[in-house]
């Protein structure tokens, strides 16, 4: 069930993601539900980093989301250069 629990968290998190990001994305359903996953670690790694806390503290959906945009940028600028070759 945590399973599970994490990749429809990763897939809200990443629609909501690109959502606030409007333009052309490459990838599908996949890469959405990974980059939302990975922006929550991202989001909790950066959080504890410039505000405190505690190793293992959940990221939250903020923190979640602005990691998935984070992550989202680079993986359009890494993708994004190769399509222009």
């Amino acid at each position: 069930m945590d399973m599970l629990s994490w990749l429809i968290f990763g897939l809200i998190v990443g629609v909501i993601a690109k959502f606030l990001m409007p333009g052309r994305d490459p990838g599908g359903c996949i890469i959405t539900i990974i980059i939302g996953i990975a922006g929550s670690f991202t989001g909790g790694y950066l959080g504890r980093m410039f505000f405190g806390g505690t190793q293992g503290q959940p990221a939250g959906w903020i923190g979640s989301i602005l990691g998935a945009m984070l992550l989202l940028f680079i993986y359009r600028m890494l993708v994004g250069s190769k399509n222009t070759d």
